[in-house]
């Protein structure tokens, strides 16, 4: 039984990839597609258009600013199958290739 994990890109704030970098995530997105293991894969806006949202007991509360203020975020993700742990983590290890940056890799619960 397949199961399902995230990886998340780490990006620093300069900016998107580079024509190499975009057809080499197109290249693993199809291997990905290709082998059953595709889900979905986004880009993520910038940290500066991030809202933290509290409305926990009708707070009604929001910082118009990200959770978090680093350097480095996550700047995309691609959700995927695998048949295991190890399946999925070579597999981060490729995107990681791909898109020219680090991943963090975890397993989705349930």
């Amino acid at each position: 039984m397949s199961k399902r994990f995230i990886i998340f890109v780490i990006d620093d704030l300069t900016g998107s990839g580079t024509p190499q970098e975009m057809k080499a995530i197109d290249v693993f997105n199809a291997k990905l597609q290709a082998n059953g293991n595709w889900i979905f894969a986004g880009g993520l806006a910038s940290p500066s258009e991030a809202n933290v949202i509290d409305n926990r007991a009708g707070r009604n509360l929001e910082t118009h600013a990200p959770l978090f203020s680093a350097k480095e975020n996550f700047s995309g993700f691609w959700l995927i199958e695998a048949g295991d742990i190890e399946v999925a983590r070579s597999l981060a290890f490729e995107g990681s290739e791909a898109c020219n940056r680090k991943v963090e890799l975890r397993p989705l619960l349930g």
